[in-house]
């Protein structure tokens, strides 16, 4: 089975991310694609100290109606700082049947070097970043100077390849301006966000009181 791994805070989740997620199954190159609510981040701080129990209810909440979407609670399980090798590598031996590709958006691909082992990532999975349809940038330029070599461009298939085995590929996307930042602020400041967010889980942050006292983050 080929299986996305969408990983994130979801604080809270909301049309954004599905979208992405949609457009990316609906491109058919997954068969699920599982959504990774993060327990501890650690390249910052989780805002409004809302709990993993919270914010996987809300994942499970917002992609009920698509059997396509799974939601994945192994970091919570696991406790501790979210590193998305260790994550990666429990996967592999969990499932060594199915192949995984992960998925992250521009902006965190063009950072990937400053994260813990990234090198390993290369070689645990294919990666796919999500891009707004205005980038023009060269995916290659992006990859840190120490993977250059492990990489060739194929410009029929629009992907890195790998010697591991593994791609790097690019796919744009439709422009969500969508914050979680901003919908926690709204929410704090007793604000409507309901074209934001679906309406289980606007339910669940109603029925829980969440984000009602912290706004920052």
């Amino acid at each position: 089975m080929k299986i996305g791994i969408f990983g994130g805070t979801f604080n809270p989740i909301h049309n954004g991310h599905l979208l992405v997620a949609r457009e990316i199954y609906q491109a058919g190159e997954l068969d699920q694609i599982w959504f990774m609510p993060a327990c501890l981040p650690p390249h910052k701080n989780l805002a409004a100290q809302v709990s993993f129990a919270d914010r996987l209810a809300m994942v499970r909440a917002a992609i009920e109606p698509c059997p396509e979407f799974v939601a994945c609670d192994l970091e919570g399980r696991r406790g501790g700082r979210s590193f998305s090798v260790k994550t990666l590598q429990e996967l592999r031996q969990l499932y060594p049947a199915d192949e995984f590709t992960f998925i992250m958006g521009l902006d965190s691909f063009a950072e990937i070097g400053l994260w813990r082992s990234y090198e390993q990532l290369f070689d645990l999975c294919h990666i796919l970043v999500a891009a707004r349809p205005g980038f023009a940038g060269d995916l290659q330029e992006l990859l840190p100077v120490a993977m250059a070599d492990r990489f060739c461009y194929d410009a029929d298939a629009l992907k890195l390849c790998g010697k591991s085995g593994f791609s790097v590929q690019l796919v744009r996307q439709t422009a969500a301006d969508i914050s979680s930042t901003e919908i926690r602020n709204r929410i704090a400041a007793g604000q409507l966000v309901d074209e934001w967010i679906c309406p289980a889980v606007a339910t669940y942050i109603h029925q829980h009181k969440l984000y009602r006292h912290s706004p920052a983050g």
